[in-house]
């Protein structure tokens, strides 16, 4: 691991860099939103995870997404880019800003249609949904991510994904930092690993991503 002032790069920068380097973004409104990101210091995935989380909607065929936390709609925009012409992405974020600007991503990227925006908070709405998902990917407040562990295995479809960003935490989870947040990611990934019916693997990939299938 990497030091840069007080986080820790989980992977080599330069590793990151190479890899970006072998299959770079091609899609011009995603390259946009990355550089917006930078531009305005805003978390996003970035094109590695993106990549990854466009692979896993293809090899389980899913139809049905719910993103929690979508911000500008980074995430959300390549899932719905894997999705068949019958899929769609359930987008929640907080911020109404957020979503005005994302819905104008998403029109431009052709993938209005795909996508159904919520300007909601998503732990209650996925509570309250009576539907089954594929994949639901959590990105909220890492303080509330022990909450969402029984509500999605409870809304995922056998053999659906749930998927957590930001499970390493800038290497933050291996200190004694006693933040609401380094606390909640902690506690979540105790939580995940140790739930029966679900088979969890922490992937090292940018700030960690679990991986969980719904046995």
């Amino acid at each position: 691991m990497k030091k840069h002032g007080t986080e820790t790069y989980i992977v080599n920068p330069d590793i990151e860099e190479y890899l970006m380097g072998l299959a770079p973004v091609e899609d011009e409104v995603l390259r946009e939103m990355e550089e917006l990101a930078r531009k305005r210091d805003f978390p996003i995935i970035g094109p590695l995870v993106g990549r990854l989380l466009y692979q896993l909607t293809l090899m389980i065929d899913a139809k049905k997404v719910f993103e929690m936390g979508s911000g500008f709609g980074y995430s959300a925009y390549w899932f719905a880019k894997a999705l068949g012409e019958d899929g769609y992405v359930v987008y929640t974020d907080l911020s109404e800003k957020n979503a005005r600007l994302a819905e104008q991503f998403f029109k431009r990227g052709g993938l209005k249609e795909k996508i159904k925006i919520n300007i909601v908070d998503s732990v209650k709405l996925l509570e309250e949904t009576e539907e089954e998902f594929d994949i639901i990917f959590n990105d909220i407040d890492k303080e509330l991510y022990p909450s969402v562990v029984d509500i999605a295995h409870m809304r995922l479809r056998k053999g659906g994904l749930f998927i957590t960003d930001n499970v390493l935490w800038y290497g933050r989870v291996l200190s004694e930092d006693t933040s609401p947040s380094t606390k909640g990611i902690k506690e979540f990934t105790s939580l995940l690993l140790s739930r029966k019916g679900f088979l969890t693997t922490i992937i090292p990939l940018r700030d960690g991503i679990s991986l969980s299938v719904k046995l």
